[in-house]
């Protein structure tokens, strides 16, 4: 596995959701886990959320109540590399994929594949999103 001590340029963060660890002190993640959870984060919160960086994040919210098709995944998928892009410098993003989930009413998967920079550690990382379906 992937730790600070083998890249410094991944480094250390606090763990997401935020927590404590055994002893009481913030719970700390680093390695693969701190760039995923970092990526998760992006991919949470929607600009305008954080009062002193209302640039950051990524709107997923603007299609929540967009027709579940092959349109709104592709709009999807370039929101995401867009964002991911400018917030998570330690990755490069190789493709993104949206899918929808036949089981599960308005649900899609967005499938992201990434490159760890300076490693070469293709990884892939899927984050589920619920849309507002349609019911006429």
């Amino acid at each position: 596995m992937l730790t600070h001590n083998d890249n410094p340029f991944v480094g250390t963060g606090w763990a997401y959701p935020v927590g404590v660890n055994a002893i009481g002190g913030i719970a700390m993640v680093d390695g693969v886990d701190e760039i995923e959870q970092a990526m998760y984060l992006i991919l949470a919160t929607t600009p305008g959320e954080r009062p002193m960086r209302p640039e950051f994040g990524c709107p997923l919210v603007d299609y929540l109540f967009d027709p579940i098709d092959a349109t709104t995944c592709g709009r999807i998928e370039r929101t995401v590399e867009e964002s991911l892009q400018r917030w998570e410098p330690r990755v490069d993003i190789t493709a993104v994929e949206v899918v929808i989930d036949p089981d599960t009413d308005g649900r899609v998967f967005i499938d992201i594949n990434y490159v760890i920079r300076d490693t070469y550690d293709v990884r892939s990382l899927v984050f589920p999103f619920y849309l507002i379906p349609d019911h006429h």
